[in-house]
């Protein structure tokens, strides 16, 4: 597919996780091994290059322990192809509407309540914070910048496919950073 043909295929419908996902984090263990968070994803793209992201991190890899949504909302910049194969393209999920965090356990809102941070309130479960352009220093992200999430998008058999996390847990936070491999896929619900 062209980038024009993905844009309007994208566009109807939520595009979800087939089941919980398993991710490398930036955490490691006493021995250094790298630790594993579980997920869920949810896209929904409009008209415009207007984009909804919601992940769910859990605490299990059944996800049956929620620990913090994350939703956000902006704009999508195609930035051409993507080497990694035909019709694959470079992607920025660009957070300029919204970004969302709300703590589902009260362990982690305790948690990032231990981070020093004039700028947000106390966490809670189930109060939901815009972080976009604050410090928040648990997710990486600095006062006055938006969010971009450098990635990249493909098509295949009606699945939809996102890069695959860098496997030593760093994020899409930089164009050098940009996946080269392919996430699972995501299946769209109507």
């Amino acid at each position: 597919m062209t980038a024009e043909q993905i844009k309007h295929f994208i566009q109807g419908g939520k595009w979800v996780s087939i089941s919980p996902e398993l991710r490398p984090s930036i955490s490691k263990n006493a021995a250094g091994d790298i630790l594993p968070f579980y997920l869920t994803r949810s896209f929904t793209y409009s008209v415009g290059d207007v984009f909804e992201c919601t992940v769910i991190n859990y605490a299990d890899p059944s996800a049956k322990i929620p620990l913090v949504e994350i939703t956000i909302k902006g704009h999508l910049v195609w930035q051409g192809e993507h080497p990694l194969t035909a019709g694959a393209y470079n992607l920025d999920y660009v957070a300029d509407i919204a970004y969302e965090v709300t703590p589902l356990n009260q362990a982690f809102a305790d948690a990032i309540n231990k981070i020093p941070n004039n700028t947000l309130s106390q966490w809670e479960p189930n109060k939901t914070q815009d972080v976009k352009g604050k410090a928040f220093p648990a997710f990486g992200l600095t006062e006055g910048q938006i969010y971009i999430d450098y990635d990249l998008i493909y098509i295949y058999n009606d699945f939809l496919f996102n890069g695959s996390k860098n496997v030593d847990g760093r994020a899409f936070d930089k164009p050098e950073n940009r996946p080269t491999n392919l996430q699972v896929p995501l299946v769209r619900k109507f």
